[in-house]
């Protein structure tokens, strides 16, 4: 079929318009970063956050959330574009998207972890820490697939 510009892509950021299965699917079974993850978490965390939908038509092709307090912070995660839509400037509209939300303005910091779109993000002045060693983090990379500790 042909392929839509870029210009054709619809955000929302009404939770009502969300595919869950399809933002499941791919968080559980195609994510480097959110492998094994139950429905309901994908769900609590949608729940929680700020997200936005990308649809070409009436399907969803491209996800990404943020989590805020809408006035000094706010972590973009769970960004991803299906793969057969990528190459289109999606990934960069959607992340757009997501920085330009009124409730997301004047923020002090913005942040979010990435290991392979380092590119995508530094358009948007996204960088490394200028202090990393000010930073921490509780991290559990195998969370998902291990289960919580008792």
């Amino acid at each position: 079929g042909r392929v839509p510009p870029p210009h054709m892509i619809r955000f929302t950021t009404d939770k009502s318009e969300l595919d869950l299965a399809l933002i499941h699917g791919f968080l559980s079974q195609h994510s480097s970063w959110a492998r094994g993850i139950s429905r309901p978490l994908v769900e609590r965390a949608i729940e929680h956050s700020l997200c936005f939908g990308g649809f070409v038509d009436q399907s969803q092709v491209a996800f990404a959330r943020v989590v805020s307090d809408h006035a000094t912070f706010a972590y973009l995660a769970d960004v991803f574009v299906l793969p057969a839509h990528r190459g289109r400037g999606y990934g960069k509209l959607i992340t757009l998207a997501a920085l330009s939300h009124p409730e997301l303005q004047g923020l002090r910091r913005f942040m979010l972890a990435t290991s392979s779109a380092h590119g995508l993000y530094a358009q948007f002045g996204f960088a490394s820490p200028a202090h990393p060693d000010s930073l921490m983090e509780r991290y559990f990379p195998t969370l998902y697939q291990d289960g919580p500790k008792a």
